[in-house]
């Protein structure tokens, strides 16, 4: 029965592995965004998405960066379509006057309907957002040091109205929200002038 068991949970495993996809963005075109997902912004500003060769890359040779400003600047992979699942990836905050931010979208419908998890190096905090028609709305804020020019681990699951948020391997935030429900796209997201580095995005 023991057998039985172990070959069971090694199964499970193997297959909650073979149904994660990683993106690292090293066999895509340098100097424009990644094929395949769809970049775009809110409020004032244009958002500049592009895959570029960095060194301190986590598997290099590319990372996405994001280097222009706007309110909100987001880039999605637009073949995704996600109920319940996690996303994850790797975030380096370089510089920002207003903001050295990096996050992740879920349940992605269009830019009147997503969360994103978001953390700031500037305010040292790990924020949950949702956003509707009427903007950005604030589901819970956690006070955490997040180091500029330094890598980083964001990953967000999510199933039903059950939302988890861990930030370097801590889980952080751990919260119920049905604001955004149903299947979504996932991606990553900036705010205002980060300038920020994404590499091995999960999902």
């Amino acid at each position: 029965m023991k057998t039985m068991l172990l070959l069971s949970s090694l199964l499970v495993a193997g297959n909650l592995s073979a149904a994660a996809e990683t993106v690292n963005f090293d066999n895509f075109p340098v100097g424009s965004p990644p094929p395949g997902w769809v970049t775009g912004q809110a409020e004032q500003g244009i958002g500049i998405w592009k895959v570029q060769a960095d060194p301190s890359a986590p598997s290099a040779p590319n990372v996405l960066r994001q280097s222009g400003s706007a309110g909100y600047s987001w880039c999605v992979k637009s073949d995704t379509s996600l109920a319940d699942g996690a996303v994850e990836v790797k975030f380096k905050p370089v510089r920002g006057q207003r903001a050295q931010a990096g996050g992740v979208v879920f349940r992605y419908k269009g830019p009147e309907s997503y969360y994103v998890a978001r953390a700031n190096a500037n305010e040292n905090n790990l924020n949950l957002y949702w956003f509707d028609k009427g903007g950005r709305h604030e589901v819970i804020v956690v006070a955490t040091p997040v180091a500029l020019d330094q890598w980083h681990t964001l990953r967000a699951e999510f199933k039903g109205t059950k939302i988890k948020v861990a930030l370097d391997g801590k889980n952080l935030i751990e919260v119920e929200d049905g604001h955004v429900a149903g299947a979504g796209a996932v991606g990553v997201w900036t705010r205002f002038d980060s300038d920020t580095l994404f590499d091995d995005f999960k999902y």
